[in-house]
C-alpha cells in the first residue's frame, strides 16, 4: 500500500477504519495550509515535535494558548504485582510521564462540535405524554 495515498483512499480500502490522524496526515495538512512541499512540511512538524520533547526533557512546561499545555508528572516508586508470574510482587521504579491538559478554547471548540453532531443525530420524537 502506498504510504502517500490520500487519507480518504486509505480509509476506503480498510487500512485504518477508525478515525485516527497520523503524523503523515498532519504533514499533509501543514503542506496544504502553508503551501509547502511535503518534505518542507515534514521538517516543520518534526521541528515542532522535537521542540516539545526537548522542553519536556529539560523539565519545562509548554503552554500553547487556546490549545493546551504539556508538562511532566513524576510517579513515585511503588510495589506492584506481575499478573503473568502468578502475582509475584515487583518493584516499579519512579518515572516521569508526559501529561497534556487541554486549553479552554480547545474544550469549547470540541463541545461545539459535539453539540452540533448530537443535535443532528437525535431524531424528532413526538411527545406521547401530551394528551
Amino acid at each position: 500500500m502506498d504510504q502517500a495515498a490520500p487519507r480518504e483512499e486509505r480509509a476506503r480500502k480498510g487500512i485504518r477504519p477508525e478515525r485516527t490522524t497520523t503524523k503523515a496526515d498532519l504533514v499533509e495538512e501543514v503542506a496544504r495550509a502553508a503551501d509547502l512541499t511535503r518534505k518542507q512540511a515534514e521538517s516543520v512538524v518534526e521541528a515542532v515535535f522535537e521542540g516539545i520533547i526537548t522542553s519536556l526533557q529539560d523539565g519545562q512546561k509548554i503552554e500553547l494558548r487556546g490549545f493546551g499545555s504539556f508538562k511532566i508528572r513524576c510517579r513515585g516508586a511503588r510495589l506492584a504485582r506481575n499478573p503473568k508470574k502468578s502475582g509475584v510482587k515487583v518493584m516499579v521504579p519512579p518515572k516521569r510521564v508526559p501529561y497534556f491538559k487541554p486549553g479552554k478554547r480547545l474544550k469549547e471548540m470540541l463541545n461545539e462540535v459535539a453539540e452540533a453532531s448530537a443535535s443532528r443525530d437525535v431524531p424528532d420524537v413526538p411527545d406521547v405524554t401530551a394528551g
